[in-house]
C-alpha cells in the first residue's frame, strides 16, 4: 500500500504563499484504481508532482509523509529518489507531445528507462522495448521504435508513454489526465490496456481526472478534490449513487446528456477560490446551494460516515442547522425563437464538399503533384435556429470542413463543392459580398488561449471584427455594443480592459464566444468549444450556447467528439468517418438506433456515469 499521511504542499508566487495542498490523506492498495477527481486549480495535479519530488522550483513539500511499504518517500535522498521514480512508482503525464524527448527515437526513450531501472542492457533492453510497443498496440514495432515522437499521434504518443513507464516494472502509477483530449475509441482502447496491464501485474493505480464518465468505468476507490483539501472520499459505487457533499452532487447534475435535453444544466456559480487565500470557514461555501451561515466561519473537519465512506462538510456533523433543500435549479429551455427566414428553408446547405491538401514532395521527387483528402464529398444542410453536431475521430475532416466554410483556407487548399448561405455560395464571393458572408458566419475556436491575441486587451479583440465587418457604427455604438455583449456571456464590464492571461479557462472561452457574436451573425462554427474544460464551466458555457440560440435564432455548426454534448445540445447528427460523413439524421435516430457500424464502435467506446441518483443521503 501506498499512504498518503497529511501532506501539504506551498508555492511562493508574487500575490503570496500558495497552500496548493492542504492536509491530504489517501491510501492507494495494489491491484486497484484510486481515482483524484476535481476541478483545474483544486491542485489534483499538484499531488501528483509532490508524490513523485518533481515540485517546480518554487514549490515545497512543509509537512506530511509519502509511505511506501513502509519506506518514507520524502525522508529519502536524491541519488535513492531517483530509482524510486520510476522504478517504483511510475507516471504518465497529462501531455506526452511535451513529455517525450522531440530529439530522441522513441525506441531510445524506452530503452533509457529499461536500463535506469532494470538489469537489462543493449540489444535485450531493446527487445524488451519492442515488447511493451507491441503489448499497448503500436503497430508495426519493430519499426515504429525508430520513428521521433513528431511521427506519431497523440494517442500513440500516449500509448508510447504508457510502454515507457511500465516497462521499468513499476509497482504503483500515476495517471495524470492520461485520456484527456483523446477520441472516445482511442480513449477506450487506453483505458482497457491500463486495465489489463493493472490485473497481469497488480499495479496500484492514482488517477487524476476530471471525466466522471472515466472514473465510473475505472475506478474503485474516489477522492473528490476542492480548493487543495479532499472534501469526500468514497467506494466509486457509493459515490456516484450516493454523493454526500454539495460539491460532488453539482458535478454529477453538471453532466449534460439526452435526459437533460431542454433543460438547464446545473452548472456550479463563481469559480475555485485562489489557494493564496486565507480560508476562515468552508472553502466551497461562496458556491454552495446548501450554505449555512456557520459555513463561513467554521473550518468543517473530513468526518467518517463510515469504514469507507467520509465527508467534509457541516451538514453530516451539525444536520440540525441544515436548511431546506432549495427548488432545483434547472428550468425549461424554450424552442429557439423562429426567425423571419422559412424554418424549413436551410440557412447553410454544404453540396459535395471536397477539401484537398498538396502533399510536400521530395527534393528528388518529380511528376504530377499529390493529393490529401481531408474532406471527401461531404453534404449536409443547418436549418435556421437549429445545431448540427459533426462528430467523429480526430483526422476526420470535422474541423477542416468548418474552417473551410468560414473562409479560412482559402490559400491553403483546393475546395471543391458549394456551401449555400441563403442561397450564395460562399466559396465562390469576393470583395463586399465575402465581406459580408463573414458577419454571417462565425467561428470559436477549440482553444481559446491560442485563438486570443495575447497583447491585445478584451475590448481591442472583441472591436477588431466590429470595425472590419461593421462599418456603420462609431466609437461610441461600438462602446454599447460591447458592453451589453460582455453581460450577456456572463463577464463583468471591467473585463474589457483586461489581458487574456488574466482569465481562467472557462471565461476565456466566453471571451471567444463575445467575439464571435460582436458582428451579430446567424451561424457558428463551433469547432469543440467545451473540448478541454471542467464539467462546471462545461456546463456554463452550453447553458450559454443554448440561450443565445433562443434569444438570437443562431444556427450552430458543432464540431464535437464529446457524445453526451451531443446528445444535450444538437437536433441534428452527422457522424464523419475519413473525411465522408457515414450516417446523418435527427439526434435520437442516429443516437439512439445508428444503423452504421463505426456509429455504433463510437457509441460504444463512450465512457459513462452509470448511476444518477444525486440527491441521495442529502441531509434536511
Amino acid at each position: 500500500m501506498l499512504k498518503i499521511e497529511d501532506l501539504k504542499v506551498a508555492l511562493d508566487a508574487d500575490a503570496g504563499l500558495v497552500r496548493a495542498i492542504d492536509g491530504m490523506r489517501l491510501a492507494i492498495t495494489r491491484g486497484q484504481t484510486f481515482a483524484l477527481v476535481g476541478e483545474s486549480g483544486c491542485g489534483k495535479s499538484m499531488t501528483a508532482l509532490a508524490l513523485m519530488r518533481l515540485l517546480p522550483d518554487n514549490g515545497r513539500i512543509t509537512a506530511g509523509r509519502l509511505d511506501l511499504e513502509g519506506e518514507d518517500v520524502f525522508g529519502l535522498p536524491e541519488a535513492q529518489m531517483r530509482s524510486v521514480r520510476g522504478g517504483r512508482i511510475g507516471m504518465i503525464f497529462q501531455e506526452p507531445s511535451t513529455s517525450l524527448n522531440p530529439v530522441m527515437r522513441v525506441g531510445a526513450q524506452i530503452v533509457e528507462a529499461i536500463e535506469a531501472h532494470t538489469p537489462l542492457r543493449g540489444a535485450a533492453a531493446r527487445a524488451k522495448a519492442i515488447d511493451w510497443l507491441k503489448r499497448v498496440g503500436i503497430p508495426e514495432p519493430e519499426r515504429r521504435i525508430d520513428e521521433y515522437p513528431f511521427r506519431l499521434s497523440g494517442g500513440q504518443k500516449q500509448r508510447v508513454m504508457i510502454a515507457m513507464t511500465l516497462a521499468a516494472e513499476p509497482d504503483y502509477l500515476i495517471a495524470d489526465e492520461p485520456t484527456t483530449a483523446l477520441d472516445v475509441t482511442i480513449q477506450a482502447q487506453i483505458l482497457d490496456l491500463l486495465k489489463d496491464l493493472q490485473r497481469e501485474r497488480q499495479l496500484g493505480v492514482l488517477l487524476i481526472t476530471h471525466d466522471l464518465g472515466v472514473v465510473s468505468g475505472m475506478a474503485h476507490q474516489v477522492a473528490l478534490m476542492y480548493a487543495g483539501q479532499i472534501v469526500e472520499v468514497a467506494p466509486a459505487e457509493e459515490f456516484f449513487a450516493a454523493p454526500k457533499h454539495p460539491y460532488a452532487r453539482l458535478l454529477l447534475q453538471a453532466l449534460p446528456d439526452a435526459g437533460k435535453r431542454g433543460e438547464a444544466l446545473a452548472a456550479i456559480a463563481g469559480t475555485v477560490p485562489p489557494l493564496w487565500m486565507e480560508f476562515s470557514g468552508c472553502r466551497f461555501a461562496p458556491r454552495c446551494d446548501r450554505v449555512m451561515p456557520a459555513c463561513h466561519d467554521q473550518v468543517p473537519e473530513l468526518t467518517a460516515l463510515s469504514a469507507t465512506h467520509q465527508v467534509r462538510c457541516r451538514l453530516y456533523t451539525h444536520p440540525g442547522e441544515a436548511l431546506p433543500v432549495p427548488a432545483a435549479a434547472a428550468a425549461a429551455i424554450a424552442r429557439p425563437a423562429v426567425p423571419a427566414s422559412d424554418p424549413d428553408k436551410p440557412l447553410l446547405e454544404v453540396r459535395n464538399l471536397r477539401v484537398r491538401f498538396a502533399l510536400k514532395r521530395g527534393l528528388l521527387e518529380r511528376g504530377a503533384p499529390r493529393y490529401f483528402n481531408a474532406v471527401d464529398d461531404v453534404s449536409y444542410r443547418i436549418l435556421p435556429g437549429r445545431t448540427l453536431a459533426l462528430v467523429g475521430e480526430s483526422g476526420c475532416g470535422k474541423t477542416t470542413s468548418g474552417k473551410a466554410i468560414v473562409q479560412l483556407l482559402r490559400t491553403q487548399a483546393q475546395i471543391e463543392g458549394q456551401a449555400l448561405l441563403d442561397g450564395q455560395d460562399l466559396f465562390t464571393l469576393q470583395g463586399d459580398a465575402l465581406r459580408e458572408a463573414r458577419r454571417q458566419v462565425q467561428i470559436i475556436f477549440q482553444d481559446p488561449f491560442a485563438s486570443l491575441n495575447p497583447r491585445m486587451r478584451v475590448y481591442e479583440l472583441l472591436e477588431e471584427g466590429v470595425q472590419a465587418l461593421r462599418p456603420d457604427l462609431d466609437a461610441a455604438a461600438r462602446r454599447r455594443n460591447l458592453e451589453l455583449l460582455v453581460d450577456q456571456v456572463g463577464l463583468r464590464r471591467d473585463a474589457l480592459e483586461r489581458f487574456p492571461h488574466e482569465f481562467s479557462g472557462g471565461q476565456r472561452q466566453r471571451i471567444a464566444i463575445a467575439r464571435a457574436l460582436a458582428v451579430e451573425p446567424r451561424l457558428i462554427v463551433c469547432d469543440e468549444p467545451t473540448s478541454a474544460l471542467d464539467v462546471s464551466v462545461q456546463a456554463q458555457i452550453l447553458n450559454l450556447l443554448r440561450d443565445l440560440q433562443r434569444e438570437r435564432g443562431l444556427s450552430y455548426l458543432f464540431i464535437t467528439h464529446n457524445i453526451g454534448v451531443v446528445e444535450y445540445i444538437a437536433d441534428e447528427v452527422a457522424v464523419m468517418q475519413s473525411g465522408r460523413i457515414v450516417e446523418a439524421g435527427g439526434s435520437a435516430a442516429v443516437l439512439g438506433h445508428p444503423q452504421s457500424d463505426y456509429t455504433r464502435t463510437l457509441l460504444a467506446a463512450v465512457p459513462r456515469v452509470q448511476h444518477r441518483d444525486v440527491q441521495a443521503g442529502v441531509p434536511g
